[in-house]
C-alpha cells in the first residue's frame, strides 16, 4: 500500500474574502505556500472565482520559476487580490502541489473556516463536493456576514 505524501484531503476549506471591501471571493479556498518560495503564505482555489474577480494588467513571468501569471482584481472594489497561473512551469507541475491555479495574496484576503452541511464541523477538502457539483452559486449563497469580522 502506498501513501500520497502530497495529499490535501485533511486540509480545511476556507471562505476567502477581500480585505478591502469584505466581498466573498471563493467558497473553496485553501491555505497554501508559494512553491517557488515557501516563506510566502497564500490562499488558493481550484476553480475560477467567477462573478468575484477578473483579470487585470498583462501577463508576466516570475523571477524564481517560469510560470506565466496574470493578476486578478476584486470586482467590487478593484483591488488586486491575487493572480492566476496561466501556464505553470514544469518545475512547479512536478512539485508537490494541490493543483490549484488561482492564488490569493494573504495581504489582500482573509479566510473564514467553511462549515460542513451540519453547520457544526469545519469542512475538509476530502469531504468537499466534486467541482462539477459546485457552481458559482456556492459563492453567491454565502452571506456577507461570513466575511465580516
Amino acid at each position: 500500500m502506498t501513501t500520497n505524501i502530497c495529499s490535501f484531503k485533511d486540509r480545511c476549506v476556507s471562505i476567502l474574502c477581500c480585505k478591502f471591501c469584505k466581498q466573498v471571493l471563493s467558497s473553496r479556498g485553501m491555505k497554501a505556500v508559494l512553491l517557488a518560495d515557501t516563506e510566502i503564505d497564500l490562499f488558493s482555489t481550484d476553480i475560477p472565482p467567477t462573478n468575484a474577480v477578473d483579470f487585470t494588467g498583462r501577463c508576466y513571468f516570475t523571477k524564481i520559476c517560469k510560470c506565466k501569471l496574470k493578476d486578478i482584481a476584486c470586482l467590487k472594489c478593484g483591488n488586486i487580490v491575487g493572480y492566476h497561473v496561466i501556464v505553470p512551469c514544469s518545475s512547479c507541475l512536478l512539485s508537490c502541489n494541490n493543483g490549484h491555479f488561482w492564488m490569493f495574496h494573504s495581504r489582500a484576503v482573509y479566510d473564514t473556516n467553511r462549515l460542513d452541511s451540519t453547520g457544526v464541523n469545519v469542512l475538509l477538502w476530502g469531504n468537499l463536493p466534486e467541482i462539477e457539483e459546485s457552481t458559482d452559486e456556492d459563492v453567491l449563497n454565502i452571506s456577507a456576514e461570513e466575511c465580516i469580522r
